[in-house]
């Protein structure tokens, strides 16, 4: 394959992660829904610890198990501030 070639396929490949990042946040979003309803903390580092966990375990390269953990350490940011988002009081999201 060319340059092109490989380039298609990352943007083949961005298309699928964008859909599934935004599938995962839908389900950030409805955790927290459900955080809020049962006063339950947004931040659950026992959680966290067990999805590096996971993905160490199905890591199977070419990055390392410390750049794949940046990387989600970075989205985990994002999906708990969706969950902060969904917890504020009516109106202060605006």
């Amino acid at each position: 394959m060319d340059i092109e070639d490989w380039r298609r396929k990352i943007d083949d490949l961005d298309r699928q992660l964008v859909r599934l990042i935004n599938e995962r946040a839908q389900c950030a979003h409805e955790i927290g829904r459900l955080k809020h309803n049962s006063a339950m903390p947004i931040y659950e580092p026992d959680r966290e610890r067990i999805i590096f966990q996971n993905i160490a375990r199905v890591n199977e390269g070419p990055l390392s198990d410390v750049q794949l953990r940046q990387v989600y350490e970075r989205l985990v940011d994002v999906m708990r501030q969706i969950q902060r988002e969904e917890m504020a009081p009516e109106g202060e999201n605006d």
